[in-house]
């Protein structure tokens, strides 16, 4: 609601749909202390670890959301999706999208971790829900994915701020962008002057991200 995406969603009369980064209520020891994981950091993947077998967070978001929309808001059709995100959401967005080309017509991302597996915040994620092989992690990861699925035709809109305090240690754009040049896979990544990490970074260039997916989606309507 902060990002103001609301007015272009209107006029393009595209739905916003936007769901949790962790499931809520279930009290699990932990939880709670960080906002980096746990209740407000799910990174939307499915944990393998016992303790996080709650924390399903792709599977909700790919299979069970778009049934509860296809039960509940019959004016949709699901089969017309695209799905972008910020920061983490952004990873999940990339992710998700590259894993299920067949799904979403198009991807766009504000300041999003592309390379988890190589940054604190992933690391963290990562061995907690995933345990340590580190080749589990990879499936989760836009950089590693990128270099598998080049097989799509629409342009990945990335939209960074120059002046992000996480964007060297842990955004780490840059490799995502390495690596969809080694494939040819088609990446616009924006860097964006005396922008940051915050809402009104995202409020300013969210116009233009709603417009990239309605350009992909509309030929389907």
């Amino acid at each position: 609601m902060k990002s103001g995406a609301q007015r272009a969603a209107s006029a393009e009369m595209i739905a916003l749909v936007a769901p949790d980064t962790s499931p809520r209520g279930l009290n699990i020891d932990g939880e709670a202390d960080s906002w980096d994981f746990g209740v407000g950091a799910g990174f939307y993947l499915n944990a393998t670890e016992e303790k996080w077998k709650n924390w399903r967070m792709y599977d909700y978001v790919v299979k069970e959301l778009p049934k509860l929309l296809d039960e509940n808001f019959k004016q949709l059709d699901t089969s017309k999706a695209s799905i972008f995100g910020h920061s983490m959401g952004g990873h999940g967005a990339l992710t998700i999208f590259l894993k299920n080309l067949d799904k979403y017509k198009s991807v766009s991302a504000f300041s999003p971790i592309v390379n988890p597996i190589n940054c604190p915040w992933g690391q963290k994620a990562f061995s907690n829900y995933l345990g340590g092989d580190k080749l589990d992690w990879e499936v989760y990861d836009a950089t590693c994915l990128i270099a598998k699925y080049n097989k799509f035709s629409s342009q990945i809109l990335i939209d960074q701020g120059e002046d992000d305090k996480f964007l060297k240690d842990q955004l780490l754009s840059h490799n995502f962008v390495e690596a969809s040049k080694r494939v040819n896979a088609p990446v616009a990544l924006r860097m964006q002057p005396g922008y940051d990490h915050s809402y009104y970074f995202i409020a300013t260039f969210i116009d233009d991200h709603v417009h990239h997916h309605a350009r992909e989606l509309r030929p389907a309507l």
